[in-house]
């Protein structure tokens, strides 16, 4: 049975672009049952960071969405920091990558994969 927690409001959203970038890149992977965990750890010149990765187990406690085919983990501790955060993809010559807009964060390093 399946008991991770599936919100109304999700913890984080997705755009269009990310969401196909995440499809993308879990089909390369080639593995069933793929999920994008979002997290938030300790670390990094402003006190946080993200960690973005693709993650099989699921905890019962995981906040869990599912945009299109893309299923996105959040652990509860991270929630607190990124509750309403959106999960963007940018392909620019310069900047290149997913990025988080958080507007829980009160500043970020010039790297942005930093925040407090």
């Amino acid at each position: 049975m399946d008991t991770t927690k599936t919100l109304n409001a999700p913890v984080i959203v997705i755009t269009e672009k990310a969401g196909a970038k995440i499809t993308e890149l879990i089909a390369r992977e080639g593995g069933e049952n793929i999920a994008l965990r979002i997290a938030v750890r300790a670390g990094g010149c402003s006190g946080f960071s993200y960690d973005i990765f693709f993650d099989t187990d699921v905890d019962p406690a995981d906040h869990k969405t599912v945009f299109g085919t893309v299923t996105v983990l959040v652990d509860p501790a991270s929630a607190e920091h990124i509750a309403g955060s959106t999960l963007d993809f940018k392909d620019g010559l310069q900047d290149n990558g997913f990025h988080i807009e958080n507007p829980n964060a009160q500043r970020s390093c010039g790297c942005g994969d930093s925040f407090s």
